[in-house]
């Protein structure tokens, strides 16, 4: 079985890690600093937040959180191809089950499955992405036609993350058309410190995203298409001095 494209990376083969040992230690690790897990589901046209809550190594099994819906969580039950990514160190992970099950833990729903025989390590530099900060948020206006015909509008959305790629953005009122192959020209990316990005962007993939309230947002995938080399070094700062912040917050030299 294949990961789904949805991914965005076309041969995951030689990122593959089969190690017992490294596998539940990369599973653990996951678990241990909190880090959130995207579920995704239906072929890659729903997906999850969800979180490791234990590794049973010795029954084999790994321990999630469920869904807040319950309708959701009978989908994911049904489901015989369920993905998962994450990122650990900015290092992406990747891993799929063919098979979930409801159980309990520590007195409340949850789901368990079986710890997966293989999992994906993306390490290249070219799927190295950073998070964008929650409180100094990063937007890309995409100027887009209206629905009338009569000219045109601006949409203006938050990035979740940014690579030397492409960009996630999130689309909570779901305004931009999320057809994969879709493009859009003249998208202009404030990053702070006063530097303007203007990159033409393509839909690679989009994501249902069912937050703890229970609200439904979009997630959406993009890939820069022909970005001037100017543009791409000021991308390539920003992901520098973010890694830098980061790594010092993490470390506490801040």
């Amino acid at each position: 079985m294949t990961f789904n494209s949805n991914f965005g990376v076309e041969d995951l083969g030689p990122y593959q890690v089969y190690s017992r040992k490294e596998i539940v230690a990369l599973l653990r690790s996951i678990g241990e600093r909190n880090q959130l897990v995207r579920m995704i589901i239906n072929g890659g046209t729903e997906s999850v937040v969800t979180s490791i809550l234990k590794i049973d190594e010795p029954n084999g099994v790994v321990i999630i959180d469920c869904a807040p819906s319950p309708l959701q969580n009978q989908r994911i039950l049904q489901s015989d191809n369920i993905s998962f990514e994450t990122l650990l160190e900015h290092i992406r992970i990747l891993f799929f089950v063919t098979k979930i099950e409801s159980c309990i833990f520590e007195n409340l729903p949850a789901f368990s499955f079986t710890i997966p025989a293989s999992l994906i390590r993306l390490q290249r530099r070219e799927f190295y992405r950073v998070l964008t900060p929650v409180t100094n948020p990063v937007r890309c206006a995409i100027t887009v036609p209206r629905e009338d015909g009569d000219g045109s509008t601006t949409v203006v959305l938050t990035l979740q993350n940014v690579s030397g790629g492409g960009i996630a953005m999130v689309d909570e009122k779901k305004q931009l058309d999320p057809t994969v192959g879709r493009i859009y020209k003249d998208c202009r990316i404030d990053l702070p410190g006063g530097t303007l990005v203007v990159a033409t962007l393509q839909i690679r993939n989009a994501q249902e995203i069912t937050l703890a309230n229970g609200k439904s947002i979009r997630r959406l995938g993009c890939l820069f298409i022909d970005l001037p080399k100017s543009m791409m070094n000021a991308v390539q700062r920003y992901i520098t001095k973010m890694e830098r912040e980061q790594n010092a917050k993490a470390t506490g030299f801040r």
